[in-house]
């Protein structure tokens, strides 16, 4: 469940960097979490840590 939504986040950060919605980040992201799947509990650290870098650059751009 937890690779699903860290999969679904990479995702939308991948899909971000282009600027147009739709089923690539989907797709990407659904292949993020395949990968972490076949990774194990690395795979989900290493999504987790990319997620909030990204989250964490785009709050300090902000400020």
């Amino acid at each position: 469940m937890i690779g699903r939504i860290i999969g679904a986040l990479v995702g939308r950060e991948i899909d971000r960097r282009d600027g147009q919605g739709g089923a690539k980040g989907a797709l990407l992201g659904y292949a993020a979490a395949g990968a972490m799947r076949r990774m194990g509990p690395l795979g989900l650290v290493l999504g987790g840590a990319y997620v909030a870098k990204k989250a964490y650059d785009r709050r300090k751009g902000r400020i």
